[in-house]
């Protein structure tokens, strides 16, 4: 499952990165896009630490929680810096039933 962007900055970009990476690394299995950025947020780029966590803070929903629901979910995402991004998606997963989260980045930076 990639990390989402919200439905206005997909709108700016017009792809999402990490739902593109996820097809093609992942391409003998299925890749859903289950959570939902419903908060806008700064782009994490230009925050720093803590910063990153108060940014992301609720920032994301399951759109069908019953298919989350006890289900061990592999979670993807382009760049990993903080983690900040990559914790609250996966406290979300959790919050809606997932029994377990792992996660898979491309890049590690920082």
């Amino acid at each position: 499952m990639p990390v989402p962007l919200h439905s206005l900055r997909l709108q700016e970009r017009g792809f999402n990165q990490s739902l593109l990476l996820a097809r093609k690394v992942f391409q003998n299995h299925r890749v859903e896009e289950l959570l939902l950025r419903q908060k806008y947020t700064k782009p994490q780029v230009s925050l720093k630490g803590k910063e990153r966590g108060q940014n992301v803070k609720g920032a994301f929903g399951v759109r069908h929680p019953e298919r989350v629901r006890g289900q061990k979910v592999l979670l993807f995402d382009d760049v990993l810096t903080t983690g900040a991004t990559v914790t609250e998606c996966a406290k979300t997963l959790v919050k809606n039933g997932a029994l377990e989260v792992k996660v898979a980045v491309l890049v590690r930076a920082g």
